[in-house]
């Protein structure tokens, strides 16, 4: 079947994020990214910071940090209604055609489709570290140490909410370093799969 969705997983500062604006751009699809954020809010009411963290980041850099969170007496979190609020939302946004969805375990809530490509986005630490300081500036902590610390809490929350490995190549179609090839080499890789897939499904 024709991939006609894609799910953009990245690691911080890797430039995942531009990859899947650029892709949607060029194919003249949806793309949906802070637009979930948004979605989430108008369905639960939560604040947007809480879902934006919540979304895709564990409460601290411990898996087992999500014992301790607080649940309403059917044993739900904050975390969980936030996680199927969420869950919803992707699945809502892939039924009415073809898009970019970005992060928050897309690829694994959409895995049941044909129709999906999966793609996950990496880059060597100093190119993402010289990346964050560029875009968002200096602060308190090492830029490695931030790129280090977000990626386990993203890798955590993918591990609870997936029980599959953050990263690990059998969970995507395609890995691509933009330290490699940039990213526009990225985005390229992206459209080029998309015709393959297209070509060998014919």
């Amino acid at each position: 079947m024709k991939k006609t969705i894609i799910t953009i997983s990245r690691e911080f500062g890797s430039g995942g994020r531009t990859v899947g604006k650029k892709v949607s751009e060029i194919l003249g699809i949806g793309y949906y990214d802070k637009e979930i954020i948004e979605k989430v809010h108008d369905a639960t009411g939560f604040a947007k910071d809480f879902i934006a963290e919540q979304g895709e980041y564990s409460p601290t850099k411990n898996f087992f940090s999500y014992a301790f969170i607080g649940r309403d007496v059917n044993g739900v979190s904050m975390n969980d209604y936030v996680w199927n609020a969420q869950r919803k939302v992707i699945i809502d946004i892939a039924e009415k055609g073809p898009c970019v969805i970005v992060g928050r375990c897309a690829d694994y809530i959409l895995r049941n489709r044909s129709d999906v490509l999966n793609v996950f986005i990496r880059a060597d630490m100093d190119y993402k570290a010289k990346r964050i300081v560029e875009l968002y500036g200096e602060t308190k902590d090492n830029p490695k140490k931030r790129l280090t610390d977000k990626d386990k809490k993203r890798a955590i929350n993918y591990k609870y909410y997936t029980d599959r490995e953050w990263g690990a190549c059998e969970n995507y179609d395609i890995s691509i370093s933009t330290s490699a090839i940039g990213i526009d080499g990225a985005v390229e890789m992206v459209i080029d799969m998309l015709k393959k897939c297209e070509e060998y499904d014919q």
